[in-house]
């Protein structure tokens, strides 16, 4: 009776069991970021982001005592490369970081899903992921594409609504054709008169843009739309205003706010920049808060540099993985939670970092506000800053789950303008 009262008992302990699981003595987690070459102006400062936020997190206790260590994966070293080493450190980590690059993200979630590790996107833009493939260990925890070129178009028909002529230099990669896409098809269902008169695609990593210049310079559109970024934006934008471009047509540029310091006195007023969502180091709704200054300040001090959008998305990867392990560790009342439960948490998961709220959908895509502005060097900084800043609510700027983004904008007209909710602030 005893042996079966012993056995009884342990069958019922048995799920329990299961369900609980011993604390690591820290939490690995793997991070890839350009850590080389010309997108490292972009990739280095989040790095540096990281390990600063990271030696906060742990001198307050870590995640209920688990210390985080971080492992980081170079985007710069090339495809081969990148994809062995995600493939290594993915075996040691509980949660893998992956990436900048909208080309390594379609390579390297399919990959996390094949690997079984939670992986959260922390920066690459492509639309593609969510929309053509489903994922149970993919989290991406900022906007896409879609929400960033749709403010961008927003903005401009709302502050140049008399434009007639756009032409586009964009990177000769996913990023830089498929934002093109959304752009242009968005541009054409809310202002169909619109003569798109030049379309340039040099490579990813040119040094000289001489050529494209001088073909906008014969062309003379009334708008230059890039969506580059890092070195290659700040070469473009600087051989332009060298060029003198920049006085007769008006530049939009919707990854700008991460080049505003680089650029210095080459990005004149007038022109509009776009952050990558809700991130700008002079924040409206965020500036005077004490951790917004406290980040900002830290961040200065510790690299001689504003905090750029990377930076902030690093943050918010950050901020969104806690979140899932608090709330997994609260809802099912453990020390620390299995994979599955994990991955439960980041279902529908609410973070915020130094933005606004943030909310994973059914399809694991987050939802971010956007933030647009026009430059305007007001002689503060020794490079422009932002004014006519609009925040745009990040839900009515993605499609529908289960909506495809070019199909959802073609059934879009110019009243769409006029129901995006948003907030204006003159500086």
């Amino acid at each position: 009776m005893t042996r079966f009262l012993l056995t009884t008992a342990l069958c019922a302990a048995a799920p329990l069991a299961a369900l609980a699981q011993d604390k690591p003595e820290a939490l690995q987690v793997g991070m890839t970021t350009f850590l080389t070459g010309s997108a490292s102006v972009f990739g280095v400062p989040a790095r540096d982001a990281m390990d600063m936020m990271v030696a906060e997190l742990n001198e307050a206790g870590g995640i209920n005592g688990v210390p985080v260590r971080m492992t980081y994966i170079d985007e710069g070293a090339g495809a081969e490369a990148l994809t062995s080493e995600f493939r290594r450190v993915a075996g040691q980590a509980e949660v893998m970081m992956a990436g900048i690059s909208s080309g390594n993200c379609q390579t390297l979630a399919p990959l996390a899903e094949d690997l079984q590790v939670p992986n959260l996107m922390w920066d690459c833009g492509t639309q593609r992921i969510f929309e053509e493939a489903e994922y149970d260990y993919v989290f991406r925890t900022q906007a896409n594409a879609t929400a960033e070129m749709m403010a961008a178009v927003v903005y401009l028909l709302q502050t140049k609504p008399d434009f007639q002529t756009i032409a586009v230099v964009n990177q000769d990669y996913a990023w830089g054709r498929d934002s093109w896409d959304i752009f242009s098809n968005a541009l054409r269902v809310m202002k169909p008169d619109v003569e798109i008169v030049g379309e340039f695609f040099p490579k990813f990593g040119a040094p000289d843009f001489s050529a494209e210049i001088s073909r906008l310079q014969a062309l003379q559109p009334d708008v230059i739309l890039s969506t580059s970024w890092g070195g290659d934006l700040d070469t473009f934008v600087q051989q332009a205003f060298q060029r003198g471009l920049m006085n007769s047509s008006t530049f939009v540029l919707p990854l700008a706010e991460s080049s505003l310091q680089r650029l210095g006195s080459s990005l004149p007023a007038g022109h509009i920049v776009g952050a990558r969502g809700d991130h700008y180091f002079l924040h409206p709704e965020r500036r005077d808060d004490a951790d917004f200054q406290a980040f900002v300040t830290g961040f200065q001090e510790k690299t001689g540099s504003i905090p750029i959008y990377s930076v902030f998305h690093a943050a918010q990867a950050l901020e969104a993985m806690k979140a899932a392990y608090e709330k997994a560790i609260a809802d099912n009342g453990v020390d620390w939670p299995t994979e599955d439960q994990l991955l439960a948490a980041f279902e529908g998961l609410e973070f915020q970092a130094f933005g606004r709220p943030i909310t994973l959908r059914e399809d694991n895509q987050g939802v971010e506000a956007q933030l647009m502005g026009t430059s305007v060097q007001t002689g503060d900084y020794p490079f422009a800053t932002l004014e006519n800043i609009v925040i745009y609510d990040g839900a009515q700027l993605l499609p529908p789950v289960g909506e495809v983004s070019l199909e959802w904008i073609g059934g879009l007209d110019a009243s769409y303008l006029d129901g995006v909710q948003s907030d204006s602030f003159e500086n």
